[in-house]
């Protein structure tokens, strides 16, 4: 049977039932945490450094603007997690039609490959910047964060968010530290928080720290991340749930504002009070770091950066999951999911490098930023579309003012967002002067802008209509009264281990004397991979004769039993046997595997389901 809770794996895998007190509300705290470390990536590091040595503190009531509206939408995003018990991409797959969440599913997975890209740049020029390791191999060998984030996830939610918080805590040290050395002026701090009109390059600059800060991918893992609480759903508890869950995201996301303004302080009192307005790189940043202040500043620096790339490419992957999954209804396994959603960020990091050096990277950063900006509306209209929806959020819709509030941030991030895409379109036309540019990026754009529009106003138009999509896994059918036929011909899966006993026995349940056993062993020697049944090496010999003597035992018993070699991949013969034997069910073993075994040993169950079209009974 399929799961289809979001993140499956870990739902509803921390219990806040048994603890009292203090100890009640830590059992919440952490998913916002995971969520905050997109808000302090390497994305936002290359306009709050820009922002900074260019303008000094002048923009830090923008980066305290994104943050009230982050806090406001994740918040939404929470809200939509507890009380439907869906995340976005669920959500927007039961209240769109289906050719609407085909694209947005690509939106939403192209904007976290793009963010993924940004991370991955990130870390590769922290490493670069640490330990001189060359850039292409600092992002070649981030596709082993593939394998930490598994390993993570078996060791259980609560292990995963304790290592993000570990990473947020080293960013964080290491500004704290980095404050005390450039000692920043308060007296401008505070003036900074001021509200200032913007034109030129400072209003492009502070749309693009809006557009790195409020990210698409943390609204859709915020709204699966609060499902691991396992609590009392009844009203009482889940008022309780968004209570708590709400200082959770208040308390990481005003960390993640405190990074984001260090950095920028950072940026305003080592580069532009020397006179240095012109620092939009890292590397840059790192290097006049060592030669203002020592050697101290520039390690904590990229100490920083590794951390934040580190621990935001893990919580990009998961985002992956939850778009496939949600808007496609498509699972694959966890390992493989990650690796693809990992690849597709990395490739073009490493050929933009071999083809263009490692100049051309901080192109591919902002590029990978106006990509992410494109997918920003395609998030935040439906949840709030979601989150006013009063028949569906069962007494928890939002209220007038947190609508009104939320459709003037949607308002401001989408107009922010269309003039910056339209900017970066007009820059490429005028650098490159190619007619393919307009004849085939605008029209994209402008379909793209289209079903964001389709998107905004079709919840309004279909608002009172009833319709079986809506309900997640559609509607109870009724089960007509029928006679049961028993099952006459049964396959029996066997690897002569000690779990073929109950495997068989269990088999026999099913179908009594009355029924036909057909026993199936695969043989997967490299004679038996090349030579199939002409195979006669010593173990396909042993495994001829130990099937036989299954067949005599059951014959001996009363039963009608026959015996089955297949050759090569076990799912593919499996499957062969039973299509071309007719057979009405097939009973297998499965040997309880986990994490790196189920990888390797575990995945025949699954692979066979898919090939054949009867009943599959699994044994453990």
């Amino acid at each position: 049977m399929k799961k289809s809770e979001s993140l499956s794996e870990v739902h509803q895998s921390v219990d806040t039932g048994k603890r009292k007190g203090w100890r009640r509300i830590l059992s919440f705290i952490g998913p916002a945490y995971l969520v905050s470390v997109g808000y302090m990536d390497p994305g936002n590091w290359a306009t709050d450094i820009a922002g900074g040595s260019k303008y000094g503190y002048q923009l830090i009531w923008v980066l305290l603007m994104s943050n009230l509206i982050a806090l406001l939408l994740q918040s939404l995003s929470a809200r939509l997690g507890i009380v439907r018990g869906l995340d976005l991409a669920q959500a927007s797959r039961n209240a769109y039609p289906k050719w609407v969440n085909i694209p947005l599913f690509g939106l939403a997975q192209t904007a976290i490959i793009a963010c993924d890209l940004a991370e991955i740049i990130g870390m590769a020029i922290g490493l670069n910047l640490l330990f001189g390791l060359p850039l292409i191999w600092g992002i070649s060998i981030t596709i082993f964060d593939t394998v930490l984030l598994l390993f993570l996830m078996n060791k259980g939610m609560r292990k995963m968010e304790a290592f993000i918080v570990s990473m947020v805590f080293i960013v964080g040290l290491s500004f704290l530290v980095e404050m005390f050395i450039v000692e920043p002026s308060l007296k401008e701090i505070v003036k900074g928080l001021e509200p200032s009109v913007l034109s030129g390059d400072a209003l492009y600059i502070a749309i693009g720290i809006i557009g790195a800060t409020v990210m698409p991918h943390n609204l859709y893992l915020h709204s699966s991340l609060v499902q691991t609480r396992n609590f009392k759903r009844d009203f009482e508890g889940i008022k309780e749930a968004l209570k708590f869950n709400f200082i959770d995201t208040a308390v990481a996301l005003n960390l993640a504002f405190f990074v984001n303004a260090a950095i920028l302080i950072l940026a305003a009192a080592a580069f532009y009070k020397n006179g240095l307005h012109e620092v939009a790189e890292i590397q840059d940043a790192h290097k006049l770091l060592g030669h203002i202040f020592g050697n101290v500043a520039p390690a904590l620096f990229a100490i920083a950066l590794i951390a934040a790339g580190q621990s935001s490419t893990v919580t990009g992957t998961l985002a992956g999951q939850i778009v496939m999954e949600g808007h496609l209804n498509l699972r694959i396994q966890p390992w493989l999911r990650r690796l693809i959603t990992r690849l597709l960020a990395i490739i073009p990091a490493f050929f933009t490098i071999l083809y263009f050096g490692n100049d051309a990277l901080s192109g591919l950063l902002i590029l990978s930023q106006v990509v992410l900006s494109l997918q920003l509306g395609f998030a935040v209209i439906p949840l709030i579309h979601f989150t006013s929806d009063k028949k569906e959020m069962k007494g928890f819709a939002i209220k007038t003012w947190v609508k009104i509030l939320a459709w003037t941030s949607a308002l401001i991030i989408v107009a922010l967002n269309i003039q910056l895409v339209i900017e970066e379109i007009s820059g490429w036309g005028k650098e490159i002067n190619n007619w393919y540019i307009y004849a085939l990026i605008v029209p994209v754009a402008v379909i793209i802008a289209l079903l964001l529009v389709y998107i905004f106003i079709y919840p309004f138009i279909k608002k009172n209509r009833e319709d079986s999509h809506n309900i997640p896994h559609g509607i109870a059918l009724d089960i007509p009264d029928t006679q049961i036929k028993p099952y006459q011909k049964i396959g029996i899966t066997v690897d002569f281990s000690k779990n073929d006993r109950n495997t068989i026995q269990q088999a026999l349940k099913q179908g009594g004397k009355m029924a036909s056993y057909h026993l199936i062993h695969i043989v997967e020697t490299a004679a038996a991979r090349y030579h199939g049944t002409s195979a006669m090496d010593h173990e396909t010999q042993l495994d001829a004769e130990n099937l036989e003597k299954y067949c005599a035992n059951l014959e001996k018993l009363g039963y009608k039993a026959f015996p089955y070699i297949g050759y090569g991949s076990p799912a593919k013969a499996i499957a062969e046997i039973t299509n071309k034997q007719e057979l009405e069910l097939l009973v297998m073993g499965a040997h309880g595997h986990k994490g790196l075994k189920d990888l390797i040993f575990g995945t025949t169950v699954d692979a066979v389901r898919h090939k054949i079209g009867v009943p599959v009974l699994v044994i453990r």
